[in-house]
């Protein structure tokens, strides 16, 4: 557990997947471009079986946000907090970069508030893709240490 003025960040488990599920489908049903393709019971089934998979950290009691790296591809395959500009998701990008060189995310196209964000704790757009794995184009960010 790492502790800050805000909360506490922990390693997620398995026993989180409904608190998570929960933050994605609220997010989802906030914003307006984001098609709503998916339960939120099919959310709780993919938290399940992909935190076991990755490094998977969340952000207080109760959970105001969560970030999920895939280790393999040094991938950010998610990072949603409960509210913004309070410091939850520069508090989760800070514990991921502990012992890291190079982290890389694909963020949706019209998520600007996300790429504002990101160009902050010191990513750089690399490329775009017009048709991410939901269909909606995509930006790809990396950060380095270097």
């Amino acid at each position: 557990k790492i502790s800050s003025k805000l909360g506490t960040i922990r390693i997620g488990t398995v026993g989180d997947s409904s608190e998570c599920a929960n933050i994605i489908h609220s997010w989802i049903m906030s914003t307006k471009w984001m098609p709503n393709v998916v339960s939120i019971k099919e959310l709780e089934i993919v938290f399940k079986k992909n935190i076991p998979l990755r490094e998977f950290w969340v952000f207080g009691d109760p959970i105001l946000g969560y970030l999920s790296f895939d280790k393999e591809r040094s991938q950010i395959m998610g990072l949603y907090v409960t509210e913004r500009n309070r410091g939850i998701g520069k508090a989760l990008v800070n514990q991921l970069k502990e012992g890291k060189n190079f982290i890389q995310l694909w963020s949706h196209l019209p998520n600007i508030e996300a790429h504002k964000f990101y160009y902050r704790e010191g990513f750089v757009q690399t490329e775009r893709n017009n048709s991410g794995s939901d269909g909606l184009p995509e930006l790809k960010f990396i950060w380095n240490s270097f």
